[in-house]
C-alpha cells in the first residue's frame, strides 16, 4: 500500500506491519492521532527494512542471524527487523535451513571437514542446533565423512606433515579420533 502525506512525500507499507491502525482507516483526508501516525510510520520503516533484506537475499542466501546483524549495523530498529524477517520467513524468502544446505555444499568444495567442525560453524552462524543436525544428517547421507577424512589425510601426507600434525589437523577439522584412526589405517593398508 502506498501512503502519500499532506506535505507530499509518499512511502509504502504492508498491512501486516500495522499494529493499531486498520487499512480501512487509511483513507484520503483521514485525520489520525499520534499513536496511529506513529504506527503508520513504523509500518513504513518495516517495509524499508524488508526491502533492504531482500537486496541482501538477492545477492546470496542468508541466515536470519547474519541478516539481522547486517540490518542492525545499518541503523534499523530491532522491532522493524524482527517484523520484516518474520514476514520474509513466512513467504519462504528467508530460510535458515536452506542457508545451511547451501553453505555446506559450498564449503565442501574447498574444505574437507568433519561433522563436529561443521556443526560448530553452523551454530556460530546462528543456525539452531535442530536445523543444523538435520541438515548435517542429510549432508552426510550424500557425502561420506569417512571419504572426506581419507582425502584430507592423503593431502596432509602429500604435504609431508608428521603423523602427529596430521592427526592434530584432522581432529581440528572436526573429524572424530575414531574416523582419523580409520583413515590412517586405510591409508597404511593401501601402501
Amino acid at each position: 500500500m502506498e501512503i502519500t502525506t499532506v506535505s507530499g512525500p509518499s512511502f509504502f507499507l504492508r498491512e501486516i506491519y500495522l499494529s493499531c491502525v486498520s487499512v480501512t482507516d487509511i483513507v484520503e483526508g483521514a485525520v489520525l492521532n499520534e499513536e496511529q501516525t506513529a504506527d503508520i510510520i513504523e509500518a513504513g520503516l518495516c517495509f524499508v527494512v524488508e526491502q533492504k533484506a531482500l537486496e541482501y537475499l538477492n545477492r546470496s542466501e542468508q541466515c536470519s542471524f547474519n541478516l539481522k546483524r547486517k540490518l542492525l549495523a545499518k541503523g534499523h530498529s530491532k522491532k522493524c527487523i524482527d517484523l520484516a524477517l518474520a514476514y520474509l520467513e513466512s513467504k519462504n524468502y528467508l530460510s535458515d535451513e536452506r542457508f545451511a544446505r547451501v553453505w555446506l555444499n559450498n564449503r565442501k568444495i574447498n574444505h574437507s571437514e568433519g561433522r563436529i567442525k561443521l556443526l560448530s560453524e553452523l551454530l556460530v552462524r546462528g543456525i539452531s542446533k535442530n536445523i543444523a543436525e538435520k541438515v548435517l544428517d542429510d549432508f552426510f547421507n550424500e557425502n561420506s565423512e569417512e571419504e572426506m577424512c581419507i582425502k584430507a589425510y592423503k593431502k596432509c601426507v602429500k604435504l609431508k606433515k608428521t603423523e602427529e600434525k596430521i592427526i592434530s589437523y584432522l581432529i581440528n577439522s572436526g573429524f572424530s579420533v575414531k574416523l582419523v584412526n580409520r583413515a590412517r589405517d586405510l591409508y597404511e593398508s593401501e601402501k
